[in-house]
């Protein structure tokens, strides 16, 4: 088996020898089947008469058949010339086709882009890098694919995509980070659900107080619960005696991102942290809807800040105060170091660093 495996190795370099020598004979065979004589072929390719001669003779030599023959209004093909000739026309074509391809490519930079990233960090933060991308290099096509930064990580390792916005986490070796922004993690919350779940927590305690005597006040209470965080040495403040933002999301219907997912385990870790019981957690696999689940009043989403800011200023969500803000961290780029890079890829790397 060894020996045959060689041997066949060694066949086929030669076979692939010989076929490079032929592309010159077959290119010469070609001008002579369309033109239809030996002196047009010459004239096309810009070499002699007899050259073109011995080009097919040549050929034929190779080949071990008879290609053309002569006849008064010029030359022939051969039953076998006319097979060689179908077969060499698409070859030649593919290839005039693949230069005007290639030439085009340069011309108008077109070229494939494949990128990584959540539907959150592509909605609120790759959209616009794209939309300067895509102005500048309009023919390169651009695909998406959006997962977890896990996901988006193991792909960059497995090379499918070639960069990847991430959120700040441990990364293989091969691969590399470029921070483009920090961003921070909050806690928000419907004011009328605040409202209720003071008033929930305030009859649950003396229920023998009407709770519905709260309504309507909560809200005001709330800000100047969060002067009170702001400045906590006041004790004095109004509503000082309102739930705390820990007590909040110890009670709260507290909705977060899917277990495992970077943005949990940061959060999770500042719970251990400022050693805060928080509540079951709902699970949720994207952050645009934990923002839209809480504008409705479903209970208290953590959020990334940045990503909130529109319900944040029209007021539909409020930011709950902490004494100890939740460490921030960054969002970035992220590179396969031991892929080659793209055209496409260098030219998106240019448009973002500037």
């Amino acid at each position: 088996m060894y020996i045959t495996y060689n041997f066949m190795l060694y066949v086929g370099a030669v076979e692939g020898e010989k076929m490079i020598d032929n592309l010159n004979y077959y290119r010469v065979f070609l001008a002579v089947a369309e033109t239809g004589s030996i002196s047009r072929a010459a004239e096309r390719l810009y070499i002699s008469q007899p050259a073109v001669s011995r080009s097919i003779k040549n050929l034929e030599d190779q080949l071990s058949v008879h290609l053309i023959g002569r006849t008064a209004r010029g030359v022939e093909l051969t039953e076998q010339g006319a097979l060689l000739f179908e077969h060499l026309r698409e070859a030649f074509q593919s290839i005039r086709t693949a230069e005007d391809e290639l030439r085009q490519a340069g011309d108008l930079g077109i070229g494939e882009l494949k990128i990584g990233a959540s539907a959150s960090l592509c909605r609120n933060i790759l959209l616009s890098y794209l939309r300067d991308f895509i102005t500048s290099y309009p023919h390169i096509k651009v695909s998406i694919t959006c997962h977890s930064t896990q996901t988006t990580v193991r792909k960059l390792e497995e090379g499918s995509i070639d960069i990847g916005l991430i959120c700040e986490t441990a990364l293989p070796e091969k691969l590399s980070y470029r921070p483009l922004q920090e961003i921070h993690d909050i806690f928000v919350v419907n004011p009328a659900y605040l409202e209720h779940l003071y008033i929930r927590e305030q009859a649950a305690d003396q229920p023998q107080q009407n709770p519905w005597l709260f309504a309507g006040n909560v809200t005001s209470i709330f800000h100047s619960r969060k002067a009170d965080a702001e400045a906590p040495q006041n004790n004095n403040l109004p509503g000082h005696q309102i739930m705390s933002t820990e007590e909040i999301l110890e009670k709260c219907s507290l909705m977060m991102l899917e277990q495992g997912n970077v943005t949990r385990n940061h959060l999770e870790h500042y719970f251990y942290e400022q050693n805060i019981q928080h509540g079951q957690a709902l699970d949720v696999n994207n952050m645009d809807l934990l923002i839209d689940f809480a504008k409705i009043g479903m209970g208290v989403s953590s959020v990334v800040k940045e990503f909130a800011s529109e319900a944040l200023a029209d007021g539909s969500l409020v930011e709950l105060p902490l004494r100890t803000p939740v460490p921030s961290r960054t969002v970035g780029f992220s590179l396969n170091q031991q892929k080659r890079k793209s055209t496409s890829l260098q030219k998106f790397l240019e448009v973002t660093a500037s």
